[in-house]
């Protein structure tokens, strides 16, 4: 691993500072597909960390994504007063909408994680580890980058709280059961012990 160590120092120095190699790097990408596929990763150590093996069923794609506002499309056709508004907020990060749009054209693979490439002025770059199931005899849940539970839509829906704490964002289901088990209505609060103890004693 000492090698590993010296090889991840390198490459996030290469960020950091933005050079030559990286800017001609960033210079190809922009003119490729939005999703292209790869032969191997550019960072492989953050691959490699993220569960990528150099074997077939696993793949990787190369994803650009735009930066900035989202500008949604204006409504045709008639006065809309209820879509009268120009910038949308995504769900999703930049990160989760690179792994759906890998997901999207290959749909026979599953995302098992991504990281960042590179970025510039109008772009971020991720690279999406995509796996085929069926041929490693893997589980996984079907549309896992679409129903939030790749690492970055766990984080998105904040499954990140440390410690005992419960999620930041629980279903309303969950907030309506804790609300009625506070209180105290008939059949939620459980009657305690302690009490029943001192009235035998008495």
């Amino acid at each position: 691993m000492g090698a590993y160590k010296y090889m991840r120092e390198t490459y996030q120095k290469e960020l950091k500072e933005r050079g030559s190699l990286l800017k001609d790097k960033i210079f190809k990408w922009r003119r490729e597909l939005v999703v292209t596929k790869v032969e191997r990763p550019s960072n492989l150590i953050r691959a490699r960390t993220l569960g990528y093996k150099a074997k077939e069923g696993y793949v990787i794609a190369r994803v650009r994504i735009g930066k900035g506002r989202r500008r949604r499309q204006t409504p045709s056709g008639g006065r809309k007063p209820a879509h009268a508004y120009l910038i949308v907020q995504p769900g999703t990060s930049l990160r989760g909408q690179a792994e759906q749009k890998a997901n999207r054209k290959y749909t026979n693979l599953e995302v098992l994680n991504s990281y960042l490439v590179g970025e510039d002025g109008n772009y971020k770059f991720f690279e999406v580890i995509l796996v085929d199931t069926a041929r490693l005899g893997l589980k996984m849940n079907k549309r896992r980058a679409y129903r939030g539970l790749t690492s970055v839509g766990k984080k998105s829906r904040g499954y990140r709280a440390k410690g005992n704490r419960t999620p930041r964002r629980r279903s309303k289901k969950k907030e309506r059961k804790l609300s009625l088990g506070k209180k105290g209505r008939p059949g939620t609060v459980k009657p305690s012990s302690k009490k029943k103890e001192s009235k035998a004693k008495k």
